[in-house]
Parts: C-alpha cells; sequence; structure tokens
C-alpha cells in the first residue's frame, strides 16, 4: 500500500462507520441458522471490498475541506495514486458493491424471517452506505483528483 502524509487519512466519520458497519457484520455472523450463514456470506464478499476502500478510495476524502475553500498544494500531488487507482478499479468497485447488495438482500430476508430488526436495519443501512460511495463518495474522490490537476497546471491522469 502506498505511504501517504496524515493529510491523507481516511476522515474519522468514514473510518468509524467501516468500523461500525463491520462490527455489526461480525455480530451477525456469529447468529445461527439463515443470519448467520447469509451474514457470513456478506462477510466474504465485504471484507475485500471495505480493504481497498480504506486503501484507495477513501483516503482522498479528507482533501475535499481544504479543497471546497481553493487551497490546493503541490503535496496534494501524491494523493493522485489513489485516485487514478480508484478509477481504474472503478468498475469492479461496483461490480463488488452488485454481489454486496445481493447478499445483504438475502441477509434481510432471513433477518426479517426471524423478527431479528437489528440485522435487518443494518442491512438497509449497508445499502444505504453503498449507494451513498456510488453516488456520492467515489465521483467527489474522481473529481478532486481531477481539481488538483487542474489547479496544478497537469495533464490529465495517465491512460
Amino acid at each position: 500500500m502506498e505511504t501517504l502524509s496524515a493529510n491523507f487519512q481516511i476522515p474519522g466519520p468514514l473510518k468509524s462507520e467501516h468500523d461500525e458497519l463491520h462490527s455489526t457484520l461480525v455480530r451477525a455472523t456469529r447468529e445461527l441458522g439463515k443470519i448467520g450463514a447469509a451474514a457470513k456470506a456478506v462477510e466474504r464478499v465485504l471484507r475485500p471490498h471495505f480493504i481497498k476502500e480504506e486503501q484507495f478510495a477513501l483516503p482522498p476524502m479528507a482533501l475535499l475541506p481544504k479543497l471546497a475553500r481553493g487551497e490546493v498544494t503541490s503535496d496534494m500531488e501524491e494523493v493522485l495514486v489513489l485516485i487514478d487507482r480508484l478509477e481504474h478499479e472503478l468498475p469492479g468497485m461496483l461490480n463488488d458493491h452488485k454481489e454486496i447488495v445481493a447478499a445483504l438482500k438475502l441477509l434481510l430476508v432471513a433477518a426479517r424471517g426471524q423478527d431479528k430488526v437489528e440485522y435487518a436495519e443494518f442491512a438497509e443501512q449497508l445499502i444505504r452506505h453503498a449507494q451513498t460511495e456510488e453516488q456520492i463518495l467515489y465521483p467527489a474522490a474522481i473529481l478532486a483528483g481531477r481539481y488538483i490537476r487542474l489547479k496544478l497546471g497537469m495533464s490529465e491522469r495517465p491512460g
């Protein structure tokens, strides 16, 4: 994994949300029967996806407040490696989301069937989380990269 300065650490709220989601999923995997089996299926597709996100998709979000204030500095260039990787891997990340959501829908059915509200709400929350990433976070990271390149007078991302 690329080593980045402290300026490019995952913003606290995003890291906390990932940690809380993972914690709830771990509890669900310990359930017996259909809920536990469905949760384990979610875990199999979610864990590698979360690792990728935390490596290269979420750290660029730390720059958004500075970029919104028009603050662009030359040291921001190093985050472009992560953003380029996100752009390159975006189709796979979106495919991961399809697999995760399909697994979550099975967990949702199992949780509702056993009247386990906590896990039904968790599944719904994680589906919304995936939508937020697709519709807001990933595009914001890509736009941040384009903005940094523009402001630093750099050419477009290498092909």
